[in-house]
C-alpha cells in the first residue's frame, strides 16, 4: 500500500490530490482544486501544502511535454528536470509551470521525498507512423525531430479505464473517440486501447479550437499576420495561445460558461465554430478507426456542457449516433451514459481522474525500485 501525492496543474488550474493505492485501485483521501494557474498562486501554495494529510510515500506530477526523450513515468532527476525544460519550448503554457511547481512543492516536503514525473505524450509514443509524421522534408523532420507526439494522453487514458470498468472485456466498445474539452481541448481516436490519432500535434497548439488558443489555422495566414502586424515571434505565439479561440471570436471571454448565457452574435458565433470543429474532427476519425462504437466526453466543458455535446453531435445520426435529450441535460459531471436506447454508438460523459491515473503509475514504478 502507498500513499501518493499527485499534482495537476493544466494551463488556468491546479489539481492536487493524495490517494491510497491498494492492490491497483487508487482511493482519495483529499483533493484540493484551485481554478488558478500555479504561478499565480503565491503564498496560497504554501497553505495548500500545509494542509496535506501526511505521510506521503511520493509525489507525482503531470508534465505535458516530455520532448522525444521521456515518455514513461519517470522519477525525477537532474536529467528528466533538464529534458523537461528543454520541452518547455514546445508547451510553453505548461511545462514551464509544472516544473516551477515540482520545485517548489520539492524545497517543502521531505528532501528525500522520491518525485515523478507522468507525461500526457506517453499514450501517443507509439502513434502510427501516418500519424505522427508531417509532410516536411524528411531529413529536416529527423534532424530537428519533428512529429505529432499528441497531448492529454493522460485523459484520455482515463476516459478509455472509466469506460472499461462499465463494461466486460466482452462488450468493451473497441472503436472509441473521446474528446477532452476543458481549458485545452482534444480528440483521441483509439482501438483496442491504442491511439491511432490525435488532434494535438508538435505543440498543444494544433487540433480543436481552444479557450484562448485557436487550435489548426492555415500556415500561410501567420506570415501574413507577421507582415501586416508586424509581429515578433513572441507577438505571435502570444496571440496565438493567449487572444484566441472562443474569447479572441466572441471578444468576450475564454469561458464556455459564460458563452452560453450570452446573448449577442460573436458569443454565439464562437461556441458554434467550437462544436463545428470538433464535430468535422470526430467524424473524421470515423475514417481513420473503420466506424465509431463509442463516444466519450470528459473535461471541464465535456462533463459540464450539455449543449456543447448536442452541438458535436448534432447531424451525426448518419454515424448511427443518438444523444437522448433527457439524459444529456441531465448528466453534469458524472459518469453517465446519454445515448439514446436505439442508438447504435454509446455516448457517455466520462469524468477524467488524471490523479488517480498518476498515482496507479508512481505507485508501480515505486513498486519495480526505480
Amino acid at each position: 500500500m502507498s500513499r501518493i501525492l499527485a499534482f495537476n496543474a493544466g494551463s488556468s488550474s491546479l489539481r492536487s490530490a493524495l490517494y491510497r493505492i491498494e492492490a491497483g485501485t487508487a482511493h482519495c483521501l483529499w483533493q484540493d482544486h484551485r481554478e488558478q494557474p500555479p504561478e499565480q498562486l503565491g503564498q496560497q501554495l504554501d497553505s495548500l501544502l500545509a494542509a496535506i494529510p501526511l505521510p506521503v510515500d511520493a509525489a507525482v506530477h503531470r508534465v505535458v511535454h516530455g520532448g522525444p526523450q521521456l515518455w514513461q513515468p519517470a522519477r525525477i532527476s537532474a536529467r528528466v528536470e533538464q529534458a523537461i525544460e528543454q520541452a518547455g519550448e514546445l508547451a510553453p503554457l505548461h511545462n514551464p509551470h509544472a516544473l516551477d511547481l515540482l520545485r517548489r512543492v520539492r524545497a517543502q516536503l521531505e528532501p528525500e521525498l522520491p518525485h515523478i514525473a507522468c507525461f500526457d505524450t506517453g499514450f501517443y509514443h507509439d502513434l502510427p507512423a501516418v500519424a505522427a509524421t508531417y509532410p516536411l522534408p524528411h531529413g529536416i523532420s529527423a534532424e530537428q525531430g519533428l512529429r505529432r507526439y499528441g497531448f492529454h494522453g493522460l485523459a484520455h487514458q482515463s476516459m478509455l479505464a472509466g469506460l472499461s470498468a462499465c463494461h466486460s472485456e466482452a462488450s468493451m466498445p473497441r472503436r472509441v473517440i473521446s474528446l477532452q474539452l476543458g481549458g485545452g481541448c482534444s480528440v483521441t481516436a483509439s482501438l483496442d486501447g491504442r491511439a491511432l490519432d490525435t488532434s494535438m500535434g508538435f505543440t498543444p497548439l494544433e487540433g480543436l479550437m481552444m479557450r484562448t488558443r485557436c487550435g489548426d489555422i492555415d500556415p500561410g495566414l501567420l506570415f501574413h499576420l507577421k507582415r501586416s502586424l508586424g509581429l515578433s515571434d513572441a507577438g505571435l505565439e502570444s496571440l496565438l495561445n493567449h487572444d484566441s479561440g472562443l474569447l479572441g471570436v466572441s471578444g468576450r471571454s475564454g469561458d464556455m460558461k459564460t458563452l452560453l448565457e450570452a446573448d449577442d452574435a460573436r458569443s454565439r458565433l464562437a461556441v458554434e465554430l467550437f462544436c463545428y470543429r470538433a464535430r468535422k474532427y470526430l467524424a473524421a476519425y470515423t475514417g481513420v478507426l473503420g466506424g465509431v462504437d463509442a463516444v466519450l466526453f470528459g473535461g471541464g466543458v465535456g462533463e459540464n456542457a450539455a449543449p456543447v455535446r448536442a452541438g458535436i453531435l448534432d447531424g451525426l445520426e448518419y454515424l448511427d449516433i443518438r444523444l437522448g435529450p433527457d439524459l444529456n441535460s441531465a448528466a453534469q459531471g458524472e459518469r453517465r451514459r446519454i445515448s439514446a436506447d436505439d442508438s447504435r454508438v454509446e455516448v457517455w460523459v466520462m469524468p477524467v481522474d488524471e490523479g488517480a491515473l498518476m498515482a496507479r503509475q508512481a505507485a508501480e514504478l515505486l513498486d519495480q525500485g526505480i
